[in-house]
This record gives structure tokens, sequence and C-alpha cells, in this order.
């Protein structure tokens, strides 16, 4: 297997808890044809190789009703084109991101 390290699992704190261990960039792995999207195998991929993770608190997740999926919103927050607009400068006009980003294009664009 041929990687480059990246650096602490504890970056991807955000996504799995708090984690130690270590992550590293993979160019090329046995698995990768089980992840080829319409024949494209990746290029690249992230191996994470937990050891602990952390939980934050679990009281706050009940409270959240994260897991539920009723209390679900997505509406509640703008678009990824408005997102996109309010933070960067760019020639597009807010229709062409909205789109730019529809999930019929986008889906399209992504492999």
């Amino acid at each position: 297997m041929t990687y480059t390290e990246i650096g602490g699992a504890g970056e991807l704190r955000d996504l799995l808890g708090l984690p130690t261990g270590r992550a590293r960039l993979v160019r090329d792995a046995p698995f990768f044809d089980e992840l080829a999207v319409r024949g494209r195998r990746p290029i690249l991929a992230l191996l994470v190789d937990v050891e602990q993770i952390f939980f934050h608190c679990p009281k706050s997740f009940l409270r959240s009703k994260l897991w539920d999926p009723d209390s679900w919103r997505p509406d509640a927050l703008p678009s990824h084109a408005t997102l996109t607009k309010r933070v960067m400068e760019t020639p597009e006009t807010l229709e062409e991101l909205e789109e730019h980003y529809a999930l019929a294009n986008y889906s399209r664009l992504l492999y």
C-alpha cells in the first residue's frame, strides 16, 4: 500500500467524535476496486486507524434529536448556492449557482 501520513485522526473529530489514532492518504489499496463508481476507481482514499473515540456529552445528542428524522428541517438552512454567494466573490449569479448545485446536475458532475 502506498500512503502519505497526514496527521492525527483527531482532525476528524467533527465527523467521529474525538478519535485517537492515525490517518493517512492511500494512493492504492486492494479495496479500491470496491469503491469504484461508474467504472472509475478512486485516486486517493483516507484511511483512518481509530484506536479510541471519546464522544462528547451524550445528553446533548439526545437533547438535540440529531438522530430523529422528524426533527430535521433542511429548508431552515440557506441553499449551498446562497452560502457560496455569501462567502465568495463569484462571477455567477445566484440563479446560475442554484442550477449548478441542483441535485441532478451536481450528481452528474461528481464522477
